[in-house]
């Protein structure tokens, strides 16, 4: 195995173990709707190292990592202080306190007090995944310092987590019933932004502090969008961390050399390769795909289309029309002002399942069709009749909400409805309410 690809394997592991270590309190952060939280606190860990070399004048990983949690936790509160106190929305004081926070780490670090001390600015926007993978296989490192922080983060994480199962659960959907229940809604609050401040912390070397915030938030909002479950939420938030990982660490490598350049930074690449995932299930999703939304929406067009086609045929047969035009597929058309292809595949559908038939290119109910047609019609003048004599509409205004309603009322809806309104003989407009049983 070449150096590059030891190296590139070593990547996809440290990448991958803050991956998981972040999707822990990135599901949650989600899930409560404090997605920003982990942007706040990943900005603000820039002053607590400053603040920490301040104090002990050393670089030692132990105070640096102790003054940047110590700052995030910070950031927490102040950010709920501002929110309580100054009668703010959470965004509005999280943008209060982490670019005042963040702001204060630049002056600290572009001092002369702290010109010791060597910070790499890219180093903090994209850490050093790669430089620490290089050390592992060049200098022979036998464990790097990152693995040993972010395996303990994950498994601090986890213990909390199955500790903590249900309070998290409870109080991540309705805080006041976890109050009720004795489960303390704000310690769980502090609790994860504790977990939040740590993870963040630790990820912060080896993704810098803008792409830990997509290794907090993408990979749980791409689950989000598959499930609507607690527990595997976890899962697939843990998944789709280590799929961005390994796609972003392939892709740092291969894609640039298509357009003749030599590999990119991996942190960003496989925060680029989290969002993709995300533009792929957003898509493709089952229940909040934007396709699975269009069809479903196409789907429910051609059924109110297709119970317009028999409602507007039965009505034609109320009437005694004999005008062989009347039932075409353009006069159907231009009435229901549906389109050529939408109408087309309405009326192939009706006759498939039997409920109507083309003479000479007249369609027509079938008896099933009839009975299919004549509920419809029932229900349409039944609201009718409701919306004008129990909500008091003008009976010119209640065509449109009755046409609408028609297609959502149930027999049982239909029953009650008959019941509310006396079994009424006529609808407002004069036109006779068919029986509930056959004609």
């Amino acid at each position: 195995m070449s150096v590059e690809v030891q190296i590139g394997v070593w990547v996809a592991v440290l990448g991958s173990l803050c991956a998981v270590a972040c999707a822990v309190p990135g599901t949650l952060l989600v899930l409560r709707r404090q997605s920003m939280m982990g942007d706040a606190i990943s900005h603000t860990v820039l002053p607590g190292l400053a603040i920490a070399f301040l104090i002990t004048h050393s670089r030692d990983p132990l105070p640096m990592f102790i003054g940047a949690v110590l700052i995030g936790l910070l950031t927490a509160l102040a950010v709920q202080w501002v929110q309580r106190l100054g009668r703010m929305d959470s965004g509005t004081s999280m943008g209060v306190v982490f670019t005042t926070l963040f702001a204060l780490g630049i002056v600290l670090m572009s001092g002369d007090l702290l010109r010791s001390v060597d910070l790499d600015a890219k180093c903090v926007l994209y850490g050093n995944v790669d430089a620490a993978a290089s050390s592992i296989i060049l200098k022979q490192v036998a464990v790097p310092r990152e693995l040993w922080t972010l395996g303990g983060v994950l498994a601090m994480n986890a213990l909390l987590v199955g500790v903590f199962y249900k309070e998290f659960k409870v109080s991540a959907f309705d805080p006041a019933l976890a109050d009720s229940l004795g489960i303390s809604s704000r310690a769980m609050h502090y609790l994860l932004m504790t977990m939040t401040a740590i993870t963040t912390v630790a990820a912060f070397e080896v993704v810098g502090s803008i792409i830990v915030i997509a290794m907090l938030i993408v990979p749980a909002a791409t689950a989000y969008l598959l499930t609507d479950r607690f527990g595997w939420m976890f899962v697939w938030s843990v998944v789709f961390g280590v799929l961005a990982v390994i796609g972003g660490t392939v892709a740092a490598v291969t894609v640039p050399t298509w357009f003749g350049y030599t590999a990119t930074v991996s942190a960003g690449a496989m925060a680029v390769a989290g969002g993709l995932l995300f533009v792929g299930v957003w898509f493709a999703s089952p229940r909040h795909g934007l396709a699975s939304k269009y069809v479903h929406r196409a789907a429910m067009s051609l059924r109110v289309l297709r119970e317009d086609v028999l409602g507007l045929l039965y009505r034609l047969e109320e009437m005694r029309v004999v005008d062989h035009a009347e039932g075409t597929p353009r006069f159907l058309r231009r009435v229901l002002d549906a389109g050529p292809i939408a109408s087309r595949l309405a009326l192939r559908a009706l006759e498939r399942r039997g409920l109507i038939c083309a003479t000479a290119g007249v369609y027509a109910l079938t008896d099933a069709g009839r009975d299919r047609a004549r509920r419809l019609v029932r229900t349409h003048r039944l609201w009718e009749s409701y919306l004008a004599h129990h909500m008091h509409i003008p009976v010119d205004h209640v065509h449109g909400s009755a046409e609408v309603l028609e297609h959502v009322t149930t027999d049982e809806m239909q029953d009650r409805l008959a019941d509310e309104t006396a079994q009424p003989m006529y609808d407002p407009h004069g036109k006779r309410v068919p029986p509930a049983g056959r004609e």
